[in-house]
């Protein structure tokens, strides 16, 4: 063997032992890791060495900063973050004399607040923790409430002021969002994503930066079980809280939208509905709701006023109209001969909602009555031979862009033009009347606003500010786009036909004789194997109110509702009574719309007759007089009764005696009787003007007294 294999052969056994040692090392690791044991003296059994070394596992955490809250109009919280607080103590910080002085309060303590365990229970567990030697101990996995953590403060361990710190005790946040209305506009204002705490939907998601705040980042202890013991409480471990969101959202107005519209689905047994309700002039958004059926009851899953696109159906037919009155096509009495049935062109049968057409009448009244044949002719005489600058209208209604709005999941709309693939001869006579495009309600909303705003386009809004502990980091102005959407007189004759639509036309159902709306119904035919389905309807009425001096733009829908009678199913009945209810509602409760009281004239003052209170308390008849203006008032105290020359006299009331009553109201008289322990039967209605028993004899007990009233 030369010198040369020698050293191969040396250098293979060298290979093979170190290959034999990294074995052995690494069976040993594992070993240890998954299988060795270790008995610490005064311990009962064994533990395996992993669990030991997580005692000195230190690692970087994060610390979740305070979300910040989401805010209705009038300051009501809309989504909050609650905290919780996990309840531990490091038992060796506290010293001797003060941990057994203290120790068995901590345990009452702990009894009382998680009630699981005897004080006894909770103080053997510390001692114990403390003899050991370990360096933290979780006292339960509950975690304690805001007001539990309070009173915890107040306890050994955790108690800490200027002058001294807390000996041991530890508390520590977690925060939890919680919905003070619980499912109300939930998918406007969304909701986090259980595993990573960011928002998944609606504010939520569309404002994460600005509502998760900043996390802390510093180091913590893992010990046995996965508990995590901060090392220290550094700056480092102080996260910064979120922005605040101040929406436009009135929670009055959101619960209105939400009854009435919750109400129709259920009274059709519809699929889905929305209902938004915008101030016209800002553009912000008072109430945004959108249920869907599922297991038998509505729920708010999707944003279909967001998100929802398909076709409008006849709300349409005011773009079509304002285009066909800005190249002065047509004028509102001018005559269209529509026949009195349907027609065809190009092999599609042109009909109106309930078949047939409907004879000569007025341009306006072909939108208050929504006809269908009557658009396709006055379309046929001007755009269908100038497709491109009916498109070109369209985009100046800007209806061919999203509206916006500050918050994801806009679906942009779809509009056809004569480039695109799939334009064909029938597509402008289509569209007219509502149909082969797909827009969202807020943007049909969002034009109906711009009409009722005489033109001037407003993009929706929903939060109006951004605020950190009050101060407002950011405040949003109401968008106005540069140029109105239309002339000042078109929008003017197209104000006259949606107030028609009401007075004359297919909603006259919701007239309202206290203020005047302004609308336009829709019904349009869904789609259901490519085909489109009589009987099977979108739903929708788009209007404002008070017509005069419009402030709310409402629209609702309700998608495929369900009946007996198909001629029943149209927006018309379906529709536009929810927007009725709504609208009745608010109405009532901003008195800023309505008209003004007419003042009274200083010659002559309304006042009531006296002779509307003859008899009663004082006191009482004071206010009263005082408020309605009446010519006199009682001079005398107590329970009292007018004599016949108009003065007054005060009625004798002993306990011991029958009260003289009449006169007095029933509500008056029957106190008066009752406290004497007096059994009352009452005849007539009215004021009393007999009494059985004469006033002022003597009570006797469980007696009757009779009182006729008239």
């Amino acid at each position: 063997m030369n010198i040369k294999e020698e050293f191969l052969n040396r250098s293979r056994h060298a290979f093979f032992a170190l290959v034999l040692l990294g074995v052995a090392i690494l069976g040993r690791l594992v070993y240890m890791q998954y299988f060795a044991t270790f008995k610490k003296k005064g311990e009962t059994e064994a533990k395996l060495w992993s669990q030991r070394i997580e005692g000195f596992q230190i690692r970087q955490d994060t610390l979740r900063a305070k979300r910040g809250d989401i805010y209705a109009r009038d300051g009501s919280l809309l989504a909050t973050s609650l905290p919780t607080y996990e309840v531990g103590i490091d038992p060796r910080v506290a010293k001797e004399d003060y941990f057994n002085a203290k120790v068995d309060s901590l345990g009452l303590v702990m009894s009382a607040i998680f009630r699981d365990k005897s004080a006894r229970e909770y103080t053997s567990l510390v001692r114990a923790a403390r003899q050991s030697g370990r360096k933290y101990l979780l006292l339960n996995r509950r975690r304690v409430s805001f007001q539990e953590r309070q009173e915890l403060l107040k306890w050994p361990f955790f108690r800490k002021t200027k002058k001294l710190s807390a000996r041991g005790g530890g508390l520590r946040a977690y925060y939890e969002r919680y919905h003070p209305y619980g499912q109300m506009a939930l998918r406007t204002v969304g909701d986090l994503n259980p595993k990573n705490g960011q928002g998944q939907m609606g504010l939520e998601a569309s404002f994460q930066t600005a509502l998760a705040g900043k996390n802390a980042v510093g180091l913590v202890e893992v010990l046995a079980g996965g508990v995590k013991k901060p090392v220290d409480d550094g700056p480092d471990m102080k996260p910064e809280p979120g922005l605040d969101l101040y929406t436009t959202i009135d929670v009055n107005f959101q619960d209105i939208a939400e009854t009435a519209l919750k109400g129709a689905l259920e009274r059709y047994n519809a699929d889905r509905g929305s209902v938004i309700v915008m101030e016209v002039q800002t553009g912000e958004i008072r109430a945004l709701a959108n249920l869907t059926r599922q297991n038998g009851g509505y729920v708010e899953n999707f944003n279909h006023a967001l998100a929802g696109r398909t076709d409008p159906g006849s709300t349409f037919k005011l773009a079509t109209m304002m285009a066909l009155l800005e190249e002065k096509a047509i004028w509102p009495g001018k005559m269209i001969h529509t026949g009195d049935r349907a027609v065809r062109y190009h092999g599609v049968e042109v009909a109106d909602s309930k078949g047939g057409a409907s004879g000569s009448i007025t341009a306006q009244q072909v939108f208050e009555k929504s006809s269908n044949v009557g658009i396709h002719m006055m379309m046929a005489s001007y755009f269908y031979s100038r497709p491109d600058l009916y498109c070109r209208y369209l985009r100046q209604f800007r209806l061919n862009k999203p509206t916006g709005i500050h918050m994801r999941g806009e679906a942009p709309p779809v509009m056809r033009n004569p480039d695109m693939k799939g334009w064909s001869k029938t597509s402008l006579t289509f569209m007219s009347y509502g149909y082969e495009m797909q827009l969202t309600p807020l943007q049909m909303l969002t034009f109906y606003n711009a009409v009722a705003n005489d033109g001037r386009w407003v993009r929706p809004m929903l939060v109006k500010q951004v605020k950190l502990a009050g101060e407002v980091i950011e405040e949003t102005a109401p968008y106005v786009a540069p140029e109105p959407i239309a002339k000042p007189e078109t929008i003017r004759l197209v104000k006259n036909m949606l107030e028609g639509v009401v007075d004359h036309g297919t909603a006259r159902n919701i007239r309202n004789p206290n203020y005047k709306i302004a609308g336009k119904t829709g019904t349009a035919q869904k789609i259901v194997n490519g085909l489109y389905q009589k009987g099977r309807y979108y739903t929708s009425f788009i209007g404002y109110f008070p017509a005069d001096h419009p402030k709310y733009t409402i629209l609702t829908m309700v998608d495929n509702p369900h009946g007996e009678n198909v001629n029943l199913l149209y927006a018309g009945s379906v529709s536009a009574p929810v927007f009725k209810e709504v609208a009745d509602r608010i109405y009532s409760y901003d008195i800023d719309i309505h008209a003004p009281m007419r003042p009274r004239r200083a010659e002559r003052p309304a006042r009531f007759s006296p002779q509307l209170a003859n008899a009663g308390y004082a006191e009482d008849l004071h206010t009263i007089s005082t408020e309605l203006n009446l010519d006199s008032q009682p001079a005398a105290e107590g329970w009292v009764r007018r004599r016949e020359g108009g003065s007054w006299q005060s009625v004798p009331a002993r306990k011991d005696r029958i009260p003289d009553v009449r006169g007095l109201t029933l509500r008056d008289a029957l106190p008066l009787l009752e406290n004497r322990g007096l059994r009352v039967a009452v005849q007539g209605r009215g004021k009393v003007q007999e009494q059985s028993l004469e006033p002022g004899i003597a009570l006797a007990n469980n007696r009757q007294i009779v009182l006729t009233l008239q």
